[in-house]
Order: C-alpha cells, then structure tokens, then sequence
C-alpha cells in the first residue's frame, strides 16, 4: 500500500472492522496516513435491526457480552435502563447462558429477536419476551448470532414507584444494593431508592 498499491479488504463474515479484526488494518493505515475508504457491504447490524420488529429509531451497538457471568450480568445491568434499542453479537455456544442471564437481570417480558445466519442459505429470526427465547435457545444454537434488544420503558422518577421492581430482585437472590443500583439507573438516586425501600419494609 506504501508502494501505491491499491489493496482491498473482503471478508465472508459481515461487515469487516465491526468487532472484527480488520479493524487493525484500518488503524494501522490510519496511523501510516494512507488513504481509507469503505464500500458498504452486508452488516449484520443493520440487517438484524430492519428484521427485528422492533422500535429501532435510536439504537446502540455493543459488540460481544463478556464471557464471564459476572461481567456479563453487570453489563446487561447497564441496558436496564438504556431507552434506545441495543444490538449486540454473542457466539452460539453462549447464547442460552447470554439470554438465561438476560431473564435475571432484565426481566423475561423484555422483547428482543435473535438473528441467525442473516443474508445465508439458513437465515432465521426468533422474536419474542427473553423468557421465550430463553426456552428456545436453551437446547443449543448454531451460526451467527445478533441479537437487538427493546428498549428499556421509561421508569418513573419517583423512588416510591421503584420499591416493588427492587424487591422482586432481592427476592431473586440480588444483594439490595445491587438491586437498587439496577432499578435507580439514571431515573432516581440509588441512595433515595435505598432509602424508599427501608422506609416501605417499615410500613
């Protein structure tokens, strides 16, 4: 490319550089200053949110779940709240465990779709609650996988409405910190949620 070839990036899997590791060659000619440009091509993003019936005006995109359980129920913490639509790629083996934890943490009424082998011979969409897909995926999926997430309704800002949503995670097995720490999101102070609860239990 240093020499004034013109060098093209191809790739079978979706739209290369998107949590793909063409991404490196990107920054790399970047860093060279050598010119880029971009084709668009099939992106499994994109696709997944036009099939997904879903609102999708505003969406954010979140690359693949940690793979530790921990981490990965901690950041499904941070889409309890999040009002756009989240789109996110998870290997197939780790699917049911992915949407088993998603159940916990944000409720089995939450609506998603799970894209499967989009724009290939045996592309498939399940759409439903994550409680649903949950049970589907629990026997094992195979291919590439987008999964769009609904976004999350609007809470109320009082932390009295909240004191029901946070028992039902304490009665779940989650610490009441925690638990308040997820439901409070960006809508009300953890501390005044906290606090609404001890108050209720008192009443």
């Amino acid at each position: 490319m240093e020499g004034g070839r013109t060098v093209l990036l191809v790739t079978d899997a979706g739209m290369p550089s998107v949590s793909d590791p063409g991404y490196r060659l990107v920054s790399a000619c970047v860093e060279a200053g050598l010119p880029v440009t971009c084709l668009p091509g099939p992106s499994a993003v994109t696709t997944a949110l036009a099939l997904s019936g879903l609102p999708v005006e505003r969406f954010c995109f979140d690359g693949f779940p940690p793979r530790k359980q921990g981490q990965r129920r901690t950041w499904l913490a941070t889409l309890a709240t999040e009002p756009r639509a989240a789109v996110f790629f998870e290997a197939p083996h780790r699917l049911a465990a992915c949407l088993a934890d998603a159940v916990e943490v944000l409720g089995g009424e939450r609506r998603a779709a799970v894209c499967r082998e989009l724009t290939k011979t045996y592309e498939e969409v399940k759409r439903g609650t994550l409680a649903e897909l949950s049970e589907w995926a629990a026997d094992g999926v195979r291919g590439e996988i987008t999964v769009v997430l609904e976004g999350a309704a609007p809470r109320s800002s009082d932390p009295a409405d909240l004191v029901d949503d946070v028992e039902e995670l304490v009665a779940e097995g989650i610490r009441l910190k925690d638990a308040c720490a997820q439901v409070a999101g960006t809508a009300v102070s953890k501390k005044e949620l906290y606090d609404a609860v001890l108050v209720a239990r008192r009443v």
